[in-house]
Parts: structure tokens; sequence; C-alpha cells
């Protein structure tokens, strides 16, 4: 995996182009924000977040559909359960992730964000395989991005409390800190 900083586009990852996404104001990238999602709720492997971030969702094909398909948005990434990773907005530019958001007290946080969607729910544990495509995928953000922190990666419910819940109580994050933290000290 390799990210090409003059496009922020990543070889190894499927590249689906969202029209969801704008210039970034200043362009700095310093926070890494990790989500969840799955469409319909709790299925997997239906290719329906990829519909949603291409403006493809239709809203006929279920009812939870008809409230969203509406909805203008996107990620830079999404781990499908495989671990197989889709990327569908560069790096350098926003994407429409974190809506309402706040963190240490700086309001937006699209504008200096990187968002990581894992096909997944609150309600059961992440894949092997997809720590593994986070980790290396966070590496290699956090090498182009000096400004991410291991204290910048953050989760959609620390930026958006009250309003969002993801990545949620299965995520491990003393696992995905501890194997970042192991790799970055190895690398030294």
């Amino acid at each position: 995996m390799g990210l090409d900083p003059s496009s922020g586009w990543c070889d190894g990852a499927q590249h689906c182009p969202s029209p969801n996404f704008n210039a970034r104001p200043g362009g700095e990238v310093s926070l890494l924000v990790i989500h969840n999602i799955s469409l319909p709720p709790g299925q997997f492997g239906t290719g329906k977040p990829a519909q949603l971030f291409l403006n493809t969702l239709d809203p006929g094909e279920h009812p939870y559909f008809e409230g969203i398909a509406h909805l203008r948005v996107s990620a830079h990434f999404l781990i499908e359960r495989s671990g197989a990773l889709v990327q569908f907005v560069g790096c350098n530019h926003r994407a429409w992730h974190a809506g309402t958001s706040s963190f240490e007290g700086r309001e937006g946080c699209n504008d200096f964000s990187l968002g990581i969607e894992l096909e997944g729910t609150d309600h059961e544990p992440f894949t092997a395989q997809q720590y593994a495509c986070l980790q290396a995928l966070s590496l290699e953000l956090l090498a182009h991005y000096p400004q991410i922190t291991l204290a910048r990666i953050t989760g959609h419910s620390d930026i958006a409390p009250g309003r969002k819940t993801d990545p949620g109580p299965y995520f491990d994050w003393a696992r995905y800190r501890r194997a970042l933290q192991a790799a970055l000290e190895e690398g030294r």
C-alpha cells in the first residue's frame, strides 16, 4: 500500500471516486476519524455503503434507504469485512464524513480530517482482516501527514457525542493503538 502525496490516492485500494467532496480550507490534514457503517443496518457485503457515497442508493430498495438516499456524504476510505480497501475521496480533499463535529474545541472536523469507515455495527466485533488493513492504512497516513499523531486518532462518537456512536463499543481501541505503537517503535 502506498499513498501518492500529489493526488492523495492510495494504490492497493479500489478507487471509486465520489462526487461528495470539496477543497480543504488551508489544506491541513491533522486528524483521523474512525467510523462504522452497514447498509441496510446490520447487513454486510451489500455494496450499499459505496452506493450511498456515490449517490446511487435506490431509496425504494429498502425502507431504511428512504431516509438516507438524499444525503450527500462520503468518506475517504471504507474497509470491508474481508479487509478489502476502497477509496472514495483523495486525502488532499475534504470528504463529507463527520458532519457537525468538534475536536479539542475546534469545529468542523471535515476541514482537517480523514475519515475511515469500517464495515460493521456498534453491536459486533470487527474482523482481524479489518484491523490488519486499518493498521497498514493508518501507518501510511501517519507517514504522509505528520500532524496526525496517535493522540489525534479518534472515533466519530468522540467528535460528535450524543449524535453518533460509531465505531462503537466493539471497536478494540487498545488492540489498534498497541499495534500502531509497536509498528511505529519498530520503524524507528
